[in-house]
């Protein structure tokens, strides 16, 4: 028989605490998703109530994370699905342009809201006399994530890329879908709704590849990612100056291999979740620091933004400025980027983080023309070596801008380059690796499994589709055996849920 006690604290778990979101990498998820797929396979005959079971567990989900602001949720659900149908049946031009204004403004005035009223707070006071207290606003998690997949919807029925969802329960299931509403992939319309019209068959193969993925996800965030982020990271970035420079520039290295595996962990395991339940969400990681070029490393990272801000951002200015040819590209590519590092995070250290991805796109642009001519004349273009020492010198910029995206400010990220180029001493090297067996082993393997070719990973997950369901369970529970031994005494929230 529960207890008053016990009874108490069952319901707590179903009540929202600002400081336990459900994560994914949880047991209280591992449990209240084993009882989704149950209630899921129940309904296997029942469309509409597969779809309004999804919603239900997806608003708990949202609720979960940031409390009664699910209703902004479904409230920002609600206007554009109904603005969308009215760009769609208005016959006036001037007309549906007003309309996607109308909407444009909702929801970036959402972001704005939420995200920058303190930032441009903090920027009047630091130009004025008079001095405004910031206010105290709760950022709801994954503003950013489910705005976007809502003025893409609004955005394609306006340049008449498709044709509205003519059912609600749908529509709100796009935009409230629980594997990716707090960080991505930001999904398209055009892709996520005419699952819903066909039945959602769950195969060996999706089973497999869901499978396969949430293990690369676990593995990726919660053994590789947490541990060389409290055991190392952390202390380099919080005070840089109490290490060497070696140290320092390890650090770098570790948050670039950090950020990659927290955030494509999570993508994994949301694309996987989504397989079990039937639904192809899109890519959104392909080994990002293969990439020879940071125009390169832009088409492997963070995929769903990136082709996002291409889509709606980057072709509408380059048009607007196409009369100036290359210079009109390096514009669109800088106003792009400072707009994705704005994104990312109300701060100058997100917009400068912005401004140089830009800048390293818009100067390999100037110097394309020259580069290949040199590299004809040594007869080394398109050469393997070349390709080699482009995707060392891309993954060093990405590195090194990825400081200014992990430092508490300016002062600690000029900190971090200070003492890598004044207090560097190569012998620290020797010693880094008996002090710090387990990270140096992490970082290894993140790297090692990241430059694994692609064959091997399709090939992994064919051979796992042909596996039996009884051998694929026993491997996950292996896997969620082994983040719990290694995880630390706190679950690390996922570090794109900030955004």
């Amino acid at each position: 028989m529960f207890t008053s006690i016990d009874l108490n604290k069952l319901i707590n778990l179903f009540k929202y605490d600002q400081t336990d979101p459900l994560l994914f990498n949880s047991s209280m998820f591992l449990f209240l998703f084993l009882g989704l797929l149950f209630l899921y396979q129940l309904l296997s005959k029942s469309q509409r109530g597969r779809i309004y079971l999804l919603i239900a567990f997806s608003m708990f989900f949202y609720y979960k994370s940031s409390g009664f602001y699910f209703l902004l949720l479904v409230f920002s659900a609600v206007f554009n699905f109904f603005m969308g149908k009215w760009i769609f049946i208005s016959q006036s031009t001037l007309r549906k342009r007003l309309i996607l204004i109308s909407s444009i403004i909702f929801n970036i005035g959402l972001l704005v809201y939420f995200k920058y009223t303190n930032f441009f707070i903090q920027i009047i006071n630091s130009f004025g006399s008079a001095k405004l207290n910031p206010l105290d606003i709760f950022l709801p998690i994954g503003i950013s994530f489910f705005t976007f997949k809502a003025l893409s919807y609004v955005l394609d029925l306006y340049l008449e890329k498709m044709e509205p969802e003519r059912n609600f329960p749908n529509f709100l299931l796009y935009i409230s879908f629980f594997p990716n509403i707090l960080a991505g992939p930001i999904d398209r319309a055009s892709r996520f709704l005419p699952q819903l019209s066909a039945p959602l068959i769950i195969d060996d193969a999706f089973v497999g590849k869901g499978v396969v993925l949430i293990i690369s996800g676990l593995f990726k965030k919660a053994i590789i990612a947490d541990y060389i982020s409290t055991n190392f990271v952390d202390r380099i970035f919080d005070l840089p100056t109490r290490f060497t420079g070696a140290e320092n520039l390890l650090g770098v290295y570790a948050y670039a291999l950090q950020i990659y595996c927290d955030f494509s962990g999570y993508s994994d395991i949301a694309i996987g979740i989504a397989l079990l339940l039937g639904f192809r969400l899109m890519e959104n990681f392909d080994s990002p620091y293969q990439a020879s070029s940071v125009a390169e490393f832009w088409r492997r990272w963070h995929i769903s933004l990136s082709s996002w801000l291409l889509d709606y951002v980057f072709k509408p200015l380059q048009m607007k400025f196409r009369d100036l040819r290359t210079l009109g590209n390096a514009m669109a590519l800088v106003v792009t980027f400072v707009l994705c590092g704005l994104w990312h995070g109300a701060s100058w250290a997100f917009l400068f983080w912005g401004a140089l991805h830009g800048f390293f796109m818009a100067f390999a642009l100037f110097t394309k023309k020259p580069k290949n001519y040199i590299y004809a004349k040594l007869g080394i273009k398109n050469s393997k070596l070349l390709r080699y020492f482009q995707t060392f010198v891309t993954f060093n910029l990405i590195a090194f801008a990825w400081v200014f995206f992990r430092a508490n400010s300016f002062e600690t990220a000029l900190q971090v380059f200070t003492q890598i180029f004044t207090f560097f001493h190569a012998s620290v090297f020797l010693q880094f690796v008996p002090g710090y067996p387990v990270v140096t082993a992490m970082i290894i393997l993140g790297f090692i499994l990241h430059f694994v070719p692609k064959s091997w990973e399709i090939r992994f997950q064919e051979y796992f589709s042909r596996t039996p369901l009884i051998g694929k369970a026993i491997v996950l529970a292996a896997m969620i055996w082994l983040v719990i031994q290694v995880r630390s005494a706190e679950i690390q929230p996922f570090i794109y849920f900030q955004f």
